[in-house]
């Protein structure tokens, strides 16, 4: 379940990796198989070889892309999240739901 984000901040979101821009995503999610994980990173492009080379290197698989519906992404939690997300100077996405 998502939560603590805008409209417009999805639909910006959805418009960037329908562009085949590389786009973030932070919100509120709570899976039960990854406790101690509060929020999630979604990271889309609908370039798939853009999205994978982007993901390879951080070392993220091309299997682990989620490829349901139109937003081919990658979920990003816990300490592998913060650290590309610092990495790509966009740390605030998660820091302003830590508040």
């Amino acid at each position: 379940m998502a939560f603590g984000i805008k409209r417009e901040e999805l639909d910006q979101w959805k418009q960037d990796v329908a562009d085949g821009n590389i786009a973030f995503l932070t919100h509120y999610w709570i899976d039960e198989r990854f406790p101690g994980c509060s929020t999630v990173t979604k990271v889309g492009c609908s370039d798939l070889d853009k999205l994978k080379a982007w993901g390879s290197q951080y070392g993220l698989r091309p299997e682990w892309l989620d490829l349901r519906g139109d937003y081919p992404h990658f979920d990003l939690f816990g300490d592998r999240q913060k650290a590309i997300l610092k990495a790509e100077n966009k740390l605030g996405q998660v820091e302003k739901l830590e508040k």
